[in-house]
């Protein structure tokens, strides 16, 4: 009983209704896109270049019409599965000096991430979307707040058309992005639910992004 009522208040602190085709949908209806993006070292650039992407970057932001949020996530590296592939090579390898080597390398790789508080850090851009945007609000309702639109009352065809409002958006900022050397990827329900779980269990370890080798 103890444990379903704990449960229960941890998701009425969880503003997502649900999560379908990519999108995520709050309680009060309104949509969200989460792209996964890659990033860009300034200091490695010269003078030049670091004002030419500064300036794609400040063009990108005037030639929104509707607000993004950047978000940076950082989680200590978690080297578990590198460590056991590891292990698993060193289980196969014939040559002793090979195999002396990998397992020099393998207290090196734990006696070093156990000393230093290595962070990995994800970037994520939030996109968007509220049906009432295409919802006429009577004047009483934006007085005392009312909901005018909930995913209850979404349909499969409602929740089609709203989604290709936020894809456009979302080919949008990948576009604009693209123009100053940044790589962004729409993450998949899978890919939300282990970013949320992250979010929501910061001590758990094993929950890895799918997308992040890809986006490299």
């Amino acid at each position: 009983m103890v444990q379903k009522l704990q449960a229960q208040a941890t998701q009425q602190l969880v503003d997502v209704e649900a999560i379908r085709d990519g999108v995520i949908i709050l309680k009060s209806g309104a949509m969200r896109a989460i792209l996964m993006c890659s990033s860009v070292n300034l200091a490695l650039k010269s003078q030049d270049e670091q004002d030419a992407l500064i300036y794609q970057y400040q063009n990108f932001l005037n030639g929104l019409d509707f607000s993004v949020q950047f978000v940076i996530h950082s989680r200590k590296l978690d080297v578990t599965d590198y460590l056991n592939d590891l292990k698993e090579a060193l289980k196969a390898q014939d040559n002793e000096l090979l195999r002396i080597q990998t397992e020099e390398y393998i207290d090196f790789i734990q006696s070093f991430v156990g000393m230093q508080n290595i962070m990995s850090k994800t970037f994520l851009v939030v996109i968007p979307y509220s049906p009432q945007e295409d919802v006429k609000v009577s004047f009483a309702n934006r007085i005392f707040g009312k909901k005018s639109f909930s995913f209850v009352q979404m349909s499969d065809e409602e929740f089609q058309k709203y989604k290709t409002q936020l894809w456009q958006r979302v080919e949008n900022v990948i576009s604009g992005m693209r123009s100053f050397g940044v790589r962004a990827m729409p993450l998949s329900n899978t890919e939300l639910i282990e970013l949320f779980f992250d979010l929501y269990n910061p001590g758990e370890t094993g929950k890895q992004f799918l997308l992040s080798e890809n986006i490299q």
